[in-house]
């Protein structure tokens, strides 16, 4: 027997969303409500919270991005690494049941485009989705540290190069600054930007990260680290914490003294054992790219994580 899905719009306050949310593990940060309330306003976008019920139960939560003009004539719907699940929802029939409704809701017609990457590993069925083709992109990957064992267990999942990195940085004196006041941000994201120019490569604009740590901060949800030695910055991080998973967005490391100590595997170790204190159970390590950035990812793969694959991104 097919499932029911039924999806309730923007009936849950702010409290009552983050309720529900925070139980969920890894939890995205696309799908958290400072991410759209950070970035709405820059993107010109519009956003509404869904709470999934699938035959009448508290299922997970959904939350979608648009831009509607001329009184939706034009209308963009845009759906990214979602939905999240409850405890014991989720399977392909759960996926299955939403896009129905989703599809449902939001009608193919002329003047909407729709834009879909579920957060799911599951293949989608296409004469589900509310989308006509999958994108040619390569589908997106992402690695999830579990920081639920103890620093022994999480240190012993460590890849062996990667440890003895990590053991060199400590024997070498090099020092973590927690900034808690954000007093290093405009440093790393010189540095960042910097680099982002000059390397070529994707990442958020300085504006987006500047966007989110306005909303982000404020709750303390903002770890920003720095690594020193001899009292200079060599390295730094930037990472959000939303409910009970966290995402590394930038960081940075001097090309000379930061990558000579391992700087950076000494922030991540860190940021891993800070993380787990305040209760965080999962990391997500942000993209990866085996083609044009296999270094990235290989370094990344060496924290212990899991890679996951998602099923890809539809329109």
């Amino acid at each position: 027997m097919n499932k029911i899905c039924k999806i309730e719009w923007n009936g849950l306050n702010n409290g009552a969303w983050d309720q529900r949310f925070n139980t969920i593990r890894r939890s995205t940060i696309l799908q958290c409500y400072e991410y759209a309330q950070a970035l709405c306003p820059i993107n010109q976008h519009s956003a509404r919270w869904g709470l999934i019920k699938i035959d009448g139960r508290e299922a997970g939560l959904v939350q979608l991005m648009e831009v509607s003009l001329l009184k939706q004539l034009f209308h963009v719907v845009m759906l990214d690494r979602g939905p999240l699940w409850f405890d014991g929802f989720g399977d392909k029939s759960d996926l299955d049941a939403f896009f129905s409704e989703y599809n449902r809701i939001f009608k193919p017609r002329f003047g909407r485009r729709r834009r879909i990457m579920p957060e799911s590993s599951v293949a989608v069925s296409l004469d589900i989705l509310p989308a006509k083709r999958k994108l040619p992109y390569p589908a997106y990957q992402t690695i999830w540290v579990d920081l639920t064992p103890d620093e022994a267990a999480l240190r012993a999942k460590l890849n062996g190069k990667w440890r003895s990195s990590l053991s060199k940085a400590e024997k070498s004196g090099v020092k973590l600054h927690l900034d808690k006041i954000g007093l290093t941000l405009s440093w790393l994201l010189d540095n960042y930007a910097r680099d982002k120019a000059e390397r070529k490569f994707q990442g958020p604009k300085p504006r987006t990260i500047i966007a989110l740590c306005d909303t982000f901060a404020p709750r303390g949800n903002r770890l920003l680290m720095q690594a020193r030695l001899d009292g200079h910055a060599i390295a730094g991080i930037l990472i959000f914490i939303h409910g009970k998973a966290a995402t590394y967005q930038i960081g940075w490391t001097d090309p000379d003294r930061g990558r000579k100590y391992n700087a950076h595997n000494f922030l991540l170790w860190q940021a891993m054992l800070h993380l787990k204190s305040l209760g965080i159970e999962d990391l997500d390590l942000g993209g990866v790219n085996g083609e044009s950035a296999k270094g990235v990812k290989k370094f990344k793969m060496g924290m212990g994580g899991e890679l996951v694959e998602l099923c890809g991104q539809f329109k």
